[in-house]
């Protein structure tokens, strides 16, 4: 089992946040800020991609590895302030009812976390095929923002169009948004596919991510979390950081390295490779964020 302390910490003056990614394992993280007292350290924990009701062979045990990941959580020494799923929760499938199931069936097992504040938003597998109903009847809005310890935090739904874009109702909403908070303010945007043009053949991009950018610029402490790539990737536009995620469920070849994003082979002998945690440091440094990441620490 992996016992390292494995974690991404966000410092910034006033709060900070920590962002988590893995499976099987215990982690200890803080959020530490010694600039001002105004704000409660805290942390949480982001699960992405967990694809219930995938059946394949590039995860045999699927039946069993959102469960596991559900343990290993709870097996943390210190809980999250919040739990945040960032998208395709669920499998995609053509059926309304089966989509509907599988929804259920993911919230069961995701109430037996013991953190109760549990976010989500929306994958293309869980919303593109019926722009979001099912998603919106099950977990509320897709689209939304909240306050916490001083951080603001903005979920941006770029999956439900089934155009990949996030469409002008969300920017206009996103400006007005933006507009209420200081340039300086610690800002934290979920979405599940990335904002920017990673690998646009392979759907690895927001056809309108560009305009979000854009409107996020302006303000000097920002960081975006993300999915849908099902592996670990960092990267920067201006002074803005994007973070992605492992999936929990199998993982995807690196950006742009073979002619189709087909999931990497199952290793029995490594069933957990591509899903371990990876230990990432980002560090409060003036206006921008030190990013360090340390070796991976797999079964």
């Amino acid at each position: 089992m992996i016992d390292r302390r494995s974690f991404m910490k966000l410092t910034a003056v006033g709060g900070g946040a920590v962002f988590i990614s893995g499976l099987y394992g215990q982690v200890q993280a803080a959020a530490t800020d010694k600039a001002a007292s105004a704000y409660d350290d805290f942390y949480f924990v982001q699960l992405s991609d967990v694809h219930w009701g995938y059946s394949g062979a590039a995860n045999p045990d699927a039946l069993n590895t959102f469960k596991k990941t559900v343990a290993t959580v709870n097996a943390l020494e210190v809980q999250p302030d919040f739990i945040i799923f960032t998208g395709d929760l669920t499998h995609t499938t053509d059926d309304p009812k089966e989509r509907r199931k599988r929804m259920a069936e993911f919230k069961e097992i995701a109430a037996g976390l013991k953190v109760k504040t549990l976010r989500f938003i929306p994958g293309e597998h869980d919303a593109s095929l019926d722009n979001g109903a099912a998603f919106k009847e099950n977990f509320g809005p897709s689209n939304y923002v909240f306050d916490h310890k001083g951080v603001h935090f903005i979920a941006l739904d770029n999956v439900s169009d089934p155009g990949a874009s996030i469409g002008d109702a969300q920017l206009d909403w996103l400006k007005n948004d933006l507009a209420k908070q200081a340039k300086d303010a610690r800002i934290v945007v979920f979405t599940h596919r990335p904002l920017f043009d990673l690998v646009p053949k392979w759907d690895w991009s927001t056809r309108d991510g560009d305009k979000a950018i854009a409107l996020l610029t302006p303000y000097s402490n920002v960081t975006v979390f993300y999915g849908h790539i099902h592996q670990e990737h960092h990267h920067m536009t201006g002074q803005i950081a994007h973070h992605a995620a492992k999936s929990l469920i199998f993982p995807l070849p690196a950006p742009g390295s073979q002619d189709k994003r087909t999931p990497l082979p199952w290793d029995a002998a490594a069933p957990n490779k591509g899903l371990g945690f990876r230990e990432v440091e980002a560090e409060r440094k003036d206006s921008e964020y030190k990013i360090v990441e340390l070796p991976v620490t797999r079964t």
